[in-house]
């Protein structure tokens, strides 16, 4: 299969040179373990050859699970250890192992199943440990261009603009409805079905019923159906549990399994004192578009944009590209949303420096002035009077996108831009 360059390539050198640890998580079939094991390729020109190990193979799990030790003498470092969450046992012994050499980069760890994973790691590798979130492939590296963090001033996507293709309605759906697999790109004889198909099998045998006691794995595939049909929705637990048919702790618990695996993602409202009447839910993005579609039954794109979840599926698809951007560059996304008691909402909100940039998403090639009006509600947060005077608690409002089908990056005003899908 063709290898994809991953945008996160460089960050992952970078952090490995930081700390004796790199630890690579991110949902099934990203492509963690090809990245990794392509950079240690890589390796060997500069005479560093690190060995490689998968914890999928059941007696080296055996060995790593029952005597440590002895598996770090066979697989002694620079070493590549791959589904690390299989023999959490290694962890201690790889601490003792950093902390005696001291060197950088001794291990390169992959994980899936996070929900499990990171209280060992943070418990046992504290201080000792970078981590690097990998998810799907990212439209510029599926359409080889730069990846850097979205800004939405107008001059970083000016510069943007020499380096990123125009794409039509049709082929933003057919990306959108493929997904972000990196396996069906690099092999195009793939058949979209049977891949999700699988892929949906083997989360909820290995991931789900194997680490989380799920005992009805058929009612969990329900409510992940359930969830599809929820992405870009702030969540309200006791309609998804009473859709799925079970009890609103319950699908807490499930929505923080999918959280946790990286199906989906949870957006934080945005909150400040001077706004009032901020609603507390937060908002639900599925991210992944291919394994959504999948999940509810779309066929095809073209029913896909014709149907009724055309809009959501496409702020999830915005929201996810922006959120890949930041993590493919190893910083936190700083992403949230808005919305209030009298029904206004800002898609997104970038805040960053101390400086808040409203995003909306709308699947339209003009959609009008009006879609900036509820940017309006940031205003207050600009002035001093609203924290009783204090100027160092008020907030800069950043230039606005609205993020749609225009075929051009264009003003809507002086201080918010029609910005192209094509172009984050």
């Amino acid at each position: 299969m063709t290898y994809i360059k991953r945008a996160a390539e460089g960050t992952i050198l970078r952090i490995s040179k930081m700390f004796p640890v790199l630890l690579v998580t991110g949902p099934r079939q990203v492509g963690k373990t090809t990245l990794l094991q392509k950079l240690a390729e890589n390796e060997k020109e500069s005479g560093i050859e690190r060995k490689y190990v998968t914890l999928d193979d059941p007696d080296v799990r055996y060995l790593a699970k029952n005597d440590p030790a002895l598996f770090l003498q066979r697989y002694s470092p620079p070493v590549l250890i791959d589904e690390i969450q299989y023999a959490t046992e290694l962890l201690p012994y790889i601490k003792m192992s950093v902390d005696r050499s001291k060197r950088k980069g001794d291990f390169w760890l992959t994980g899936s199943q996070v929900f499990r994973l990171m209280n060992n790691v943070s418990e046992s590798l504290a201080g000792r440990v970078g981590i690097v979130n990998l998810l799907g492939l990212s439209d510029a590296e599926i359409y080889r261009t730069p990846s850097e963090p979205y800004f939405t001033e107008s001059s970083h996507l000016m510069q943007r603009l020499s380096v990123t293709k125009p794409r039509g309605l049709n082929e933003i759906y057919q990306r959108i409805f493929k997904g972000s697999m990196p396996e069906l790109y690099a092999d195009e004889s793939v058949d979209w079905e049977t891949y999700y198909r699988s892929y949906v099998d083997t989360y909820l045998q290995r991931d789900i019923r194997d680490l989380t006691q799920v005992a009805d794995a058929m009612q969990f595939y329900n409510f992940m159906t359930i969830v599809a049909a929820h992405t870009s929705k702030p969540v309200v637990y006791e309609e998804l549990a009473g859709t799925a048919g079970i009890s609103a702790p319950t699908a807490k618990k499930w929505l923080s399994i999918l959280v946790s695996s990286h199906i989906i993602a949870l957006i934080q409202p945005y909150h400040n004192n001077a706004l009032k009447r901020v609603v507390k839910m937060p908002l639900l993005h599925f991210l992944d578009t291919g394994l959504a579609a999948y999940l509810m039954r779309w066929g095809n794109p073209e029913a896909l944009e014709r149907g009724a979840m055309s809009g959501a599926i496409f702020e999830s698809y915005v929201f996810s590209e922006i959120y890949k951007s930041y993590l493919n560059a190893g910083k936190e996304p700083p992403i949230f949303y808005y919305r209030d008691k009298d029904q206004k909402e800002i898609d997104l909100l970038l805040y960053q420096n101390g400086v808040l940039s409203p995003i909306e998403i709308k699947k339209a090639a003009s959609p009008g002035k009006t879609a900036v009006k509820n940017f309006r509600v940031l205003e207050t947060l600009s002035k001093p009077e609203a924290f009783g005077g204090l100027d160092s608690l008020k907030v800069e409002i950043g230039t606005g996108s609205v993020i749609c089908m225009a075929n051009d990056l264009l003003p809507v005003d002086e201080k918010n831009w029609y910005v192209p899908v094509w172009l984050i």
